[in-house]
């Protein structure tokens, strides 16, 4: 198998899969992801050109016509394509096939909305995974703002859409919509609120499946505005404290999203949020055997460390404390014995197919590694590896953080911030 150089263009040999080894198999789905990337370029160098002598009308007809995508997957793919024509760095990374091309197609939506740093955005987004450079780009933008992301945010307030209507494929009822992110999170805090509330008044013989009771989650807060609401942590912001200065700075979303430090006050008053401040050395952190369930001040320490789920990247709000050493096995409730992870990849990733919590020795996150194959040699050789976190090392949280206060006395064994998750997951 080969990706040919750019003077014979793109091509991957075929390959009967069933025939090669789990090393081979991600060997070849890495020089996939090399040639996606170059024909990615390509494309985008075709959309420019086609852009540049007739008109973005033009290009966006012939990505409609000619690669049929969806118009506006096609206005959206010639937006990008315009864009990469003044990102040097980015471009030349993604036609070399180093550059992954979703990495790329974040760069150049950024770049249409603000001026970005094209080398140091380059240079991040082939040593990244997605989520994390998604964060990288969002700190980037903001700080590149000069207003502490204040434009950025009313920007993104003035581009909030949504969109209620009948499908025409199956006649029901579609809700549609895309909002700022403090906007957003209060929202999903609000149908993970929901969620929860119906979870606990199901019958457990017949339960509706996670995407099922998001829409009764939805549908209950839309058509029933009186009804009774669980009560708890509606919303995380997070901020360090800069001791030099006594004032707070780096403000965010748990997930990692920046938040202009000036909002942080406005969402206090109007959700009756109340900060509390946390550092690693406090002993709410440490808990030992005393107790197996994490603590509200644990699990707020695990939103800001993981900013969600380290399996798969579901927020913060869907995640539980899992014990990294088992409690069954002697683990203790610590901070750096504990991850986050959604309902999902705690009962089928870790339970039910052994992947194991390990950490990335060069970003120090934390990640689940699948458990090795007999028949697998070495992982490709530009695939990251990972050790596993030792008591007591690195990994804490920050030293010193504000959250909301929410309420301490969540019932023991809950998951997410201050509440219990959507799905009730095994033991830990």
């Amino acid at each position: 198998m080969r990706v040919a150089g750019d003077a014979d263009g793109v091509h991957v040999a075929p390959a009967d899969v069933s025939l090669l080894g789990d090393h081979e198999l991600r060997s070849r789905l890495v020089e996939l992801g090399r040639a996606k990337s170059r024909l990615t370029a390509m494309e985008a160098d075709a959309l420019r050109e086609i852009a540049r002598r007739s008109g973005t009308a033009q290009a966006e007809h012939a990505a409609v016509n000619d690669l049929s995508v969806p118009g506006r997957a096609a206005r959206s793919n010639v937006k990008a394509a315009v864009a990469l024509g003044g990102l040097d760095e980015t471009r030349r990374a993604l036609a070399s096939g180093s550059l992954p091309a979703g990495h790329a197609e974040l760069i150049a939506r950024a770049a249409s909305e603000a001026a970005v740093d094209d080398e140091f955005l380059a240079e991040r987004a082939q040593r990244e995974g997605y989520d994390e450079f998604r964060r990288t780009l969002a700190s980037h933008v903001a700080d590149r703002s000069g207003d502490d992301g204040a434009s950025l945010l009313e920007r993104q307030r003035r581009q909030r859409c949504a969109r209620v209507f009948t499908s025409r494929v199956n006649g029901m009822t579609v809700v549609n919509g895309q909002f700022d992110p403090i906007t957003g999170a209060r929202i999903r805090a609000a149908v993970d609120a929901a969620q929860r509330q119906i979870f606990r008044e199901e019958n457990p013989g017949s339960r509706s499946s996670t995407t099922q009771r998001t829409a009764d989650a939805i549908a209950k807060l839309l058509t029933e505005p009186d009804a009774q609401r669980t009560v708890g942590t509606s919303l995380v912001l997070v901020a360090d404290f800069d001791a030099v200065n006594q004032r707070l700075a780096n403000s965010r979303l748990a997930d990692g999203t920046p938040v202009p430090i000036g909002e942080i006050a406005k969402v206090a008053v109007d959700a009756g949020v109340l900060p509390a401040v946390f550092d690693s050395a406090t002993g709410d952190l440490r808990m030992g055997r005393r107790q197996r369930a994490a603590t509200a001040l644990q699990r707020w320490a695990l939103a800001v460390r993981d900013r969600g789920c380290i399996g798969c990247g579901a927020p913060p709000e869907r995640c539980r404390a899992h014990h990294i050493v088992e409690w069954q096995h002697g683990g203790a409730t610590d901070l750096d014995n504990l991850v986050s992870v959604c309902h999902h990849c705690h009962h089928h990733k870790i339970h039910r197919d052994g992947f194991t919590v390990e950490r990335d020795l060069a970003t120090g996150r934390y990640k689940l590694q699948p458990p090795a194959s007999k028949t697998s040699s070495a992982p490709p050789a530009d695939s990251r590896h990972y050790q596993p976190q030792q008591t007591g090392s690195a990994g804490t949280a920050p030293a010193r953080h504000t959250a909301p206060a929410g309420r301490a006395d969540a019932p023991a064994g809950d998951a997410g911030v201050g509440r219990n998750t959507a799905e009730r997951a095994p033991p830990q």
